[in-house]
């Protein structure tokens, strides 16, 4: 199946590593123009040198999705470059693992804190609502467009010590849906990703024992790469799935299946 995106501008929220980079490597090597959102001014003058040198319209842009004022001035900017916007991949995502209260010896000992828990809500969360309420005005202006969220398969069965992580890739999932009821009739469809153990940059710092029970979790007997996610949103985001919209797919080897 061919996808091509040529003259299409995509933006891809946390598009300087990992599963965001792979992604904006895709729909570029499609023929989008990119607009990288990333809030590390170094890793995306890398990524954007490291994308144009190979012969790709990209343009980093740094971003806080936790403020609205710079998410607005990331629209204004990738509007004066690119003249329009079609994609919208809400790719950016933190993790502050915690348990919800930790007892030793029948005292409480620790827990999630309010800081960790508040952190993650900002940037998985309303992140995603701000970037999408700022951008979906400009999709309405070109008739339509493609909004592709981040979830998780987490969201679906739970993961011990993620609460605030659980409870954003869960409300990504509920925006998705309402997302899709209220813009199918402006011509724009809202689907979201749940992926599983995906082999990042983050992933590479665990423990080989870590990993390998992660595999082995799995029922494919291994973790999933950048690029299977990256598939799975410039599919998604692709003229082959103009009639997908609400939809979750999951992008995780048969983990559900699995636990």
């Amino acid at each position: 199946m061919h996808i091509e995106f040529t003259s299409r501008v995509a933006i891809v929220t946390g598009g300087a590593n990992g599963i965001g980079l792979a992604t904006a490597r895709r729909l570029a090597a499609s023929g989008a123009r990119v607009a990288l959102w990333d809030r590390v001014a170094e890793s995306g003058t890398t990524a954007e040198s490291a994308l144009r040198a190979d012969g790709y319209d990209v343009r980093f842009v740094t971003t806080d999705v936790t403020d609205r004022a710079s998410v607005e001035a990331a629209v204004a900017a990738t509007l004066a470059h690119f003249g329009s916007v079609d994609i919208l991949i809400n790719n950016a995502g933190i993790t502050r693992d915690a348990q919800l209260v930790k007892v030793k010896d029948g005292a409480v000992s620790g827990g999630m804190s309010d800081a960790d828990f508040d952190a993650v809500l900002a940037v998985n969360l309303k992140g995603v609502f701000t970037c999408t309420q700022a951008v979906v005005p400009h999709l309405i202006a070109r008739g339509g467009g493609r909004i592709v969220n981040a979830s998780s398969v987490v969201a679906l069965h739970g993961n011990f010590g993620q609460t605030n992580y659980v409870a954003t890739k869960a409300g990504v999932i509920g925006m998705t849906q309402v997302w899709a009821r209220e813009l199918g009739k402006r011509g724009i469809t809202v689907n979201a990703i749940a992926p599983g153990f995906i082999a990042t940059e983050m992933t590479a710092k665990m423990p080989a024992p870590v990993l390998e029970g992660m595999a082995q979790h799995t029922p494919l007997g291994r973790l999933g790469s950048p690029d299977d996610v990256a598939n799975a949103y410039c599919f998604l985001c692709s003229d082959q799935a103009a009639f997908i919209n609400g939809a979750v797919l999951c992008v995780d080897g048969g983990l559900v299946i699995g636990t």
